[in-house]
């Protein structure tokens, strides 16, 4: 039986080569017209100086034309990335880190005779416990003209961040809503007057989108731009990435789990029942998505067990500080990310098929949806029965946590609603999602009031 050669939705532009699945198996074909600048790009040293230093996803290469396709130089095989994410679904740091990793890319092609063609964070993922660069084609041998790249990388990097440190708030739904970048006119209009602006701030934003206007519509020739000045383009940009920050504020979920733990042994006999159920279940627990994850209280738990965890919150304040943990312990196994699953992330790009929704991305052995419920049901007014299929949509096993009507949090939940939900009880609850799962397990959490159940996909 012949298997499918399958060209990824989004690997169009790039006249270089694509991205292609063949027998489940992602390969990206090198074309033809690539070929002197993917040679100096092996010969120089270049590449394996980007893998030792853990900045490139490293390949395979493999002498073999899968595609039947006549501009074919050669196929490599990357090695595996077990989710994909993008950069609105990134915390601040996330995003800051990915610019910073680009530029620095920069320097180290500079140093090899090449140089970025792209500079965007759909270039950039998730893997190992950090970011990496995953577009081998994105480098081409250097020639003293402009960064092609310069307006793409204040649309997709600098200016998100900018808005975001001036406005002090996260905002990532920004790059949803430019998920091409965000013109260099709306963000000079999002920032403060010149007076309050940096140098360095005035010159890649306001002076920058000053210079595009008038550009527009005029011949675009290439002119000579030295080395030097390349150099000096891309320190300022490093210097001015460099002092953005957020302010690390307490939102209203930050620290949730430190109150927790002051609920007579609420959050221990919680991770009890949690890793006894995981004990008995591993080995076929690889994956796991720990959704409403807080600042990854249980997401630590089960990288600990060598279960590959996406952590995800819609607090973007927790998944920056969980980022910030990970760095800082150098933790592999837990990935960040910013989901709101009242509203997960859409498919969007041509034909709804270049970036996939979150749903069709995740496919996790088992989620967490601990003290979550009443969020959704009760602040949301999502029902039973559609959160029940969204946790069949991604996942075999759940363990979910019934926090009862009368419990503290709810009551507060329904004080600032003044309403009471209709069926919201635990009887509801179990006939709601028995239509998705088999109940497997039912455990009261002492002194709690809560339960824990552990289901398994129908």
């Amino acid at each position: 039986m012949l298997s499918t050669v399958v060209q990824h939705p989004s690997s169009y532009r790039d006249p270089s080569g694509f991205i292609f699945e063949k027998n489940e198996t992602t390969f990206r074909q090198v074309n033809i017209s690539y070929k002197e600048h993917f040679d100096h790009f092996i010969e120089s040293g270049f590449y394996k100086n980007l893998c030792d230093k853990r900045l490139l996803i490293p390949h395979e290469q493999i002498n073999q034309n899968f595609t039947g396709d006549n501009n074919y130089y050669t196929t490599l095989k990357p090695e595996k990335i077990s989710f994909v994410s993008y950069s609105y679904e990134w915390s601040f740091d996330m995003l800051k880190d990915a610019a910073l990793l680009t530029l620095q890319l920069m320097k180290e092609a500079l140093d090899h005779g090449m140089i970025l063609k792209d500079a965007t964070p759909y270039n950039i993922q998730w893997h190992q416990g950090k970011l990496l660069f995953i577009d081998t084609l994105s480098f081409e041998i250097y020639e003293e003209v402009p960064w092609i790249a310069y307006r793409q990388f204040c649309e997709t990097f600098l200016g998100p961040l900018l808005i975001m440190n001036y406005a002090k708030t996260p905002l990532p739904q920004l790059q949803l809503a430019w998920p091409d970048g965000i013109p260099l006119a709306v963000i000079k209009s999002l920032l403060p007057i010149r007076i309050n602006l940096s140098f360095h701030t005035y010159l890649h934003i306001h002076l920058h989108a000053e210079i595009s206007a008038k550009k527009q519509g005029s011949g675009n020739q290439s002119q000579k731009f030295s080395k030097q000045k390349l150099l000096n383009l891309i320190s300022s940009l490093e210097m001015l990435v460099g002092t953005l920050k957020l302010p690390d504020h307490k939102s209203t979920w930050s620290g949730y789990y430190e109150e927790a733990t002051q609920r007579d042994g609420y959050l221990e006999l919680k991770k009890n029942i949690i890793n006894r159920w995981i004990g008995k279940l591993q080995p076929e627990i690889k994956t796991a998505a720990d959704i409403g994850a807080n600042e990854g209280e249980f997401s630590t738990l089960l990288a600990e067990k060598n279960i590959q965890t996406l952590s995800a919150d819609f607090d973007p304040y927790c998944i920056n500080r969980l980022y910030a943990f990970i760095k800082s312990n150098d933790t592999k196994n837990i990935q960040p990310l910013i989901l709101d699953i009242s509203k997960p992330s859409p498919a969007i790009g041509v034909n709804n098929e270049e970036r996939n929704s979150f749903i069709k991305r995740a496919n996790a052995d088992m989620v967490l949806a601990l003290a979550l419920i009443h969020h959704l049901v009760i602040g949301k007014n999502i029902p039973f029965l559609s959160v029940a299929e969204f946790f069949h949509s991604i996942s075999k096993f759940l363990i979910i946590e019934f926090v009862p009507l009368h419990d503290e949090k709810v009551r507060f939940m329904l004080e600032q609603k003044n309403t009471t939900p209709n069926n919201y009880d635990i009887d509801n609850f179990e006939t709601c999602f028995e239509q998705y799962f088999t109940i497997e397990k039912k455990e009261l959490i002492g002194g709690s009031d809560r339960t824990l159940y552990l289901m398994k996909r129908d």
